[in-house]
């Protein structure tokens, strides 16, 4: 599928410094929001369409199912679409609006699950979904992007990579936001075969069970699940795990954007939390960190960077809190050197 070949784009690698309690680190953040659709699913959805089609070709006119919190699903839309294929993506109620729109308007067809799972989410609930569907509709395909190895392999061979070029001699960690596990899984393997120096570090946040925990409340779509991931099952799938709370990373979201005029996705904040909870905890000089910055902050406009949403949320005086605190102990990023990426502002 010529497609394929294409949708496979290099994304910058953005060089700053963190300073915290005094002391800094060098970080660089890989902006997966630069690609085709606008996230790290992007290289997901390569493998999981490409997996389809070798199992048996995809003809004009099939419907692909698959549960998503919205990115893999626009990537999957926008791939599908170029081969005159529909998808049906099943989402919940905690896809921002923004996405919903983009899909619909992308010619995907929309499901919304509204039944929480009682672990803290809507993943089993749209599985259940899922499965209800192919059996209605036996003519469906899944890619099932929570077992499909598919999924890890295409960033075994291309996300771990980049990184590894881009960073150099002087990468010490890798720290990937976890929800199915795939793409930590394909850049860990690549990390253990040609950089085991490097390590990679599970990022989740609490009240997940996507790497380890207890099930609870969590806000920010594209991080957590509400089961253990498929792919983080032996002693080489990560490092170790970082658990960030979700409020945290919300402020460091606002904080980057003050700072550098960059608005990410919730699930880089959560990653670039764990990269300062490292340097609160181990202040003895490291290397580069490398956050995976698996998408933008353009859709969560009115989510994530809302101080009404924060409200509706009940987290309003919890995130000023959180951001003040923050400050006062000295969290402040800086560009490390020029780049050709213009200012993203909110």
């Amino acid at each position: 599928m010529p497609v394929l070949k294409r949708a496979l784009d290099r994304t910058p690698l953005l060089h700053l410094t963190v300073a915290y309690r005094g002391r800094t680190r060098r970080l660089a953040l890989k902006l997966e929001g630069h690609g085709p659709s606008g996230s790290v699913k992007d290289r997901s959805a390569v493998g999981l369409v490409r997996a389809l089609h070798e199992e048996r070709p995809l003809t004009p006119g099939t419907v692909v199912v698959e549960s998503t919190s919205g990115n893999l699903g626009l990537a999957l839309t926008r791939l599908l679409r170029a081969v005159d294929c529909t998808f049906l993506a099943v989402i919940d109620l905690k896809t921002p609006p923004v996405t919903r729109r983009m899909l619909e308007a992308d010619g995907a067809r929309v499901l919304v699950v509204d039944e929480p799972d009682g672990q803290g989410g809507y993943l089993l609930s749209r599985l259940r979904t899922v499965r209800e569907l192919l059996a209605r509709n036996p003519g469906y395909r899944w890619p099932n992007q929570y077992e499909n190895w598919a999924a890890p392999e295409v960033h075994r061979t291309t996300t771990g990579p980049e990184i590894t070029q881009e960073a150099g001699a002087e990468l010490d960690a890798v720290y990937v936001p976890v929800s199915t596990g795939g793409t930590l899984s394909g850049i860990a393997s690549h990390l253990r075969e040609y950089r085991p120096d490097v390590a990679p570090v599970a990022v989740d946040v609490r009240g997940s069970l996507a790497v380890a925990g207890t099930a609870g409340r969590r806000l920010i779509p594209g991080i957590g699940a509400s089961r253990p991931s498929a792919f983080l099952k032996g002693a080489d799938s990560y490092d170790r795990l970082v658990q960030v709370d979700d409020v945290e990373a919300i402020a460091v979201c606002r904080i980057l954007a003050e700072d550098l005029g960059l608005a990410l996705g919730g699930s880089s904040g959560c990653a670039v939390r764990a990269v300062v909870a490292d340097l609160e905890n181990d202040p003895a000089p490291r290397g580069l960190a490398v956050c995976v910055a698996a998408d933008g902050g353009a859709k969560y406009r009115d989510t994530l960077y809302s101080d009404d949403w924060a409200s509706a949320q009940g987290i309003a005086e919890e995130t000023a809190a959180a951001k003040a605190r923050l400050r006062r102990e000295g969290l402040f990023f800086t560009r490390r050197e020029p780049h050709h990426l213009e200012h993203r502002h909110l």
